[in-house]
């Protein structure tokens, strides 16, 4: 049987890569406090998974505030400082075998392109990864400042890597490595492959109910071969 070969590595940030005990959530908080005077934001919004973008939309929304470009414009530009302020009052650390997973794709003799594919927008995923000393180890990317869909997200990967790799880049030529149900169902919306990693938010049970095609507790527990085919 034809086994495809892994030309394209993609990883989500936040709960695959790093762990920042929610300091981006405080300064989405912060941000809403400071710019638009709401001092209670809801509660019972989800934020794992979701675009950085989409989630303004909602607590615009809940909250009365018009989703225009200024307004996002508005939000995003002080949410880059609140969220370099909580990094550095946070207690945050690198995932389990990150640096050793990335380091041993990086090493292969003919090695993968490793990218990122994030909900985070571009300047928020730069300031967290600067922050653990990551952002240099990935050569391309798509960020939550480009499309509110995860899914949308995931075709703008592909067209990305084949634009870089060749057109002749297949989606079983990718993987998306992510802790989350998000996270396996953008790359099955492009017919990539998915390695879901327990180490956010998601249980094994609830990740392996969307048939990712392998499942680990994290990085630090599957081998880099598994993945390359």
């Amino acid at each position: 049987m034809y086994r495809s070969v892994t030309r394209l590595v993609l990883f989500d940030i936040d709960g695959t890569l790093i762990h920042t005990h929610k300091a981006g959530v405080r300064a989405f908080v912060n941000t809403l406090r400071s710019e638009f005077d709401i001092d209670n934001p809801s509660q019972d919004i989800t934020f794992a998974g979701r675009t950085d973008k989409s989630l303004i939309r909602e607590f615009f929304t809940i909250h009365g505030i018009l989703p225009s470009e200024e307004n996002f414009s508005r939000f995003f530009d002080a949410y880059v400082f609140w969220l370099d302020y909580m990094l550095r009052r946070t207690h945050g650390e690198i995932g389990p075998g990150v640096d050793h997973f990335v380091n041993n794709l990086k090493a292969q003799k003919e090695p993968p392109l490793i990218g990122l594919l994030t909900g985070n927008i571009r300047l928020g995923a730069e300031i967290k990864l600067r922050h653990f000393y990551l952002w240099d180890y990935f050569q391309m990317g798509v960020f939550g400042d480009e499309n509110e869909s995860r899914d949308k997200l995931a075709s703008l990967a592909l067209e990305r890597g084949r634009s870089i790799l060749g057109n002749d880049l297949s989606p079983e030529e990718v993987v998306i490595v992510g802790d989350t149900v998000f996270d396996v169902t953008c790359a099955q919306s492009i017919g990539a492959r998915s390695l879901a990693v327990c180490s956010g938010s998601c249980s094994l049970e609830d990740l392996s109910k969307h048939n990712p095609t392998w499942v680990a507790p994290n990085l630090n527990k599957i081998q880099v071969r598994t993945i390359l085919g």
